[in-house]
């Protein structure tokens, strides 16, 4: 079976039409004369096109949406689950297609994206089982004959803005937890994935459909900044969860505050391996070379440092350089190649300004990049991976580069001098040490240790697991999704006082006799 055939197989076996498509609001879809084009890295081919979401079509769904909220927040929380639970069924039934189209669209491997599918089966199964514990707390009340206790309740629409690199995954993250605790969705997906975001919304909507929910619980909206600034912008959406820049960020962010809305975001991160004298250099390699190609570079969790202890500093070096010239580069659904393209020119563009920079502040490349030429690599977003010797100071190693380049720094003295260059970076998301040494393990996780919202001892920085919150600190914007109690940022604390007596006691001893 060749690749293009693959490609037709999968789009056919997902049943997905974008003749008229672009807007949906589950079942219904409407479309409009603007169009955005879908050009697959890995050929330079288009795959589609689909239509952008206009301001009558946002506010029609804005008010579909906000009907369908009034049914669906009255649906029992197990029962919600059960929907969910059916969703993530399905997903298992389509992973082989879904993950071929992720593949396809957005450039990284098959079995990144099967493991992309994999994460909203995972994110599906810890729904299930957390709508049935949604909890609150009871308190003891100061006053006599009153039982006083707090509860959550669901907010409403979520707006969910993604991005490129996981054009699946972070939607179900939201979505799943959103739509247990009683919310509704509308998802603008990354105007370079749209086809995912089509595909998803089919088998969203086909689920709802099938259990006789009205719609408007799933919604689906295209186009560029422009459909995003109506989201952040609407009072009727008080959640935005947004991933992508630290620059789209903070628009974000001044725009749901001024509105006093609620916001999550999950941006950019600089993340460092910190490798001791006692690490195992085997599993260092390992976990330093996935999380540089990984994707080809383009998670936010992508390792972007490596800072080395200066003895041990060279034969971790030469153990890379080693690694590197392992690495097959090539179409993404070929499962014997490591790394496939970067999504577009533009960031091919920014890969080598990031060479030329690293050199220019006094770095030296170690392993040379480029951009690969020939019949194999059509489409130019085919580069190779790099590692530059470099100084924390510089500027460009203090930017995040969303492409495969690894920057090697080294330190001296104890581990506190490795943790101080991890943490001087604007950016808290994802952060490792290898070291087989309990003291130093333990300093990496304290107070005085990694500043990120992630911290891993003898992992990589990249990937991460359904059941631990995802997300950090400084630049990367402070949100939570996925595990834990992420669940709480989709819901609105209320707080309940009973008062059971025929009496009418004041807090704090007030006396308000008549």
């Amino acid at each position: 079976m060749t690749k293009s055939t693959e490609i037709k197989s999968a789009l056919k076996a997902l049943n997905i039409k974008t003749e008229n498509a672009g807007t949906s609001t589950g079942s219904k879809w409407t479309s409009s004369n603007q169009k955005i084009s879908s050009f697959s890295p890995v050929d330079g081919a288009e795959i589609a096109s689909v239509s952008t979401t206009t301001v009558k079509e946002f506010e029609a769904v804005v008010n579909t949406a906000s009907t369908a909220f009034n049914a669906w927040r009255l649906v029992p929380a197990p029962q919600r689950g059960e929907i969910v639970r059916q969703f993530g069924d399905r997903l298992r039934l389509l992973k082989n297609p879904l993950g071929t189209l992720v593949s396809y669209e957005m450039g990284k491997s098959f079995q990144e994206g099967l493991g992309e599918v994999q994460e909203m089966i995972d994110i599906c199964d810890f729904a299930v089982g957390l709508s049935r514990q949604l909890h609150g707390l009871t308190m003891h009340s100061e006053r006599p004959g009153h039982r006083m206790y707090e509860q959550y309740h669901p907010l409403g629409i979520v707006g969910i803005i993604s991005a490129f690199n996981f054009p699946v995954a972070v939607w179900a993250w939201n979505s799943a937890l959103a739509w247990i605790c009683g919310d509704v969705c509308i998802w603008k997906p990354s105007e370079k994935t749209p086809l995912c975001g089509l595909a998803c919304q089919k088998i969203a909507a086909d689920v709802f459909a099938e259990n006789g929910l009205p719609e408007g619980i799933s919604c689906l909206v295209n186009g560029d900044y422009k459909v995003g600034e109506s989201m952040t912008k609407n009072t009727s959406i008080p959640l935005i969860s947004a991933t992508g820049s630290t620059r789209m960020g903070k628009i974000v962010a001044e725009t749901v505050a001024r509105r006093l809305g609620k916001s999550l975001l999950e941006l950019g991160g600089n993340n460092a391996i910190i490798v001791s004298p006692h690490a195992d250099i085997k599993m260092t390699v390992i976990g330093a070379v996935f999380g540089a190609v990984g994707t080809a570079g383009q998670r936010c969790t992508s390792t972007r440092r490596l800072i080395i202890h200066e003895s041990i500093y060279e034969k971790v070096k030469s153990a890379l350089i080693d690694a590197y010239g392992q690495l097959r580069i090539g179409n993404p659904l070929d499962e014997t190649n490591h790394v496939g393209p970067l999504i577009d020119s533009d960031a091919v563009t920014n890969y080598l300004k990031a060479l030329e920079k690293v050199v220019s502040e006094g770095g030296r490349i170690i392993v040379e990049g480029g951009v690969l030429e020939g019949d194999d690599y059509k489409s130019g977003c085919y580069v190779k991976p790099a590692i530059a010797e470099a100084e924390n100071s510089f500027k460009i190693v203090q930017h995040e580069t969303f492409a495969p380049v690894l920057y090697l720094l080294k330190y001296s003295g104890g581990l506190e001098n490795a943790i101080a260059i991890q943490n001087s970076v604007a950016q808290g998301l994802s952060s490792a040490i290898m070291t087989n040494n309990l003291r130093e393990a333990e300093l990496f996780l304290s107070q005085a240790g990694s500043d990120c919202g992630i911290a891993n001892v003898n992992i990589g920085t990249s990937g991460a697991e359904i059941g631990g919150a995802f997300g950090g600190e400084k630049d990367t914007g402070g949100g939570r999704e996925s595990g834990s109690d992420a669940w709480k940022i989709y819901m609105r604390r209320q707080t309940n006082t009973i008062n059971y007596t025929t009496d009418l006691p004041l807090a704090q001893g007030i006396k308000f006799d008549l």
